[in-house]
C-alpha cells in the first residue's frame, strides 16, 4: 500500500508540477496564454452543469435555477447572495 502512495505521488509530481518549472522559462504566445486562462471556466462548468441537471427531480427547475445565478454573476452579486439567491428561487419555483 505504501509504495502504491509513493507511486501515486510520483506520478503527480511529474506530469503537474515539473511541467510547470520547465514551461516557466519560456515565453508564450498572447493567444495560448488567453486560451489557458479560460481552462478552469471550462472544467468548472463541466463538474457544475450536470449537478445541475440532477439536483431536482426537473431538470427544468435546476436550468432555471442555474440561468438565475448566472444572471446574479453578470451583475457581480457576491458569491454568498447567488448562492442564496438561487436557493431561495428554486425553492420558490419548485
Amino acid at each position: 500500500m505504501t509504495l502504491l502512495v509513493v507511486a501515486m505521488f510520483a506520478v503527480t509530481i511529474i506530469t503537474r508540477i515539473l511541467p510547470a518549472f520547465i514551461i516557466d522559462g519560456f515565453p508564450l504566445p498572447e493567444w495560448l496564454v488567453t486560451y489557458l486562462n479560460y481552462i478552469p471556466y471550462a472544467a468548472l462548468g463541466v463538474l457544475i452543469f450536470p449537478g445541475i441537471l440532477d439536483a431536482l427531480e426537473n431538470p427544468l427547475h435546476g436550468l432555471l435555477g442555474g440561468a438565475f445565478a448566472m444572471l446574479l454573476a453578470l451583475f457581480r452579486v457576491p458569491l454568498f447572495f447567488i448562492v442564496l439567491g438561487t436557493i431561495v428561487f428554486v425553492y420558490l419555483i419548485t
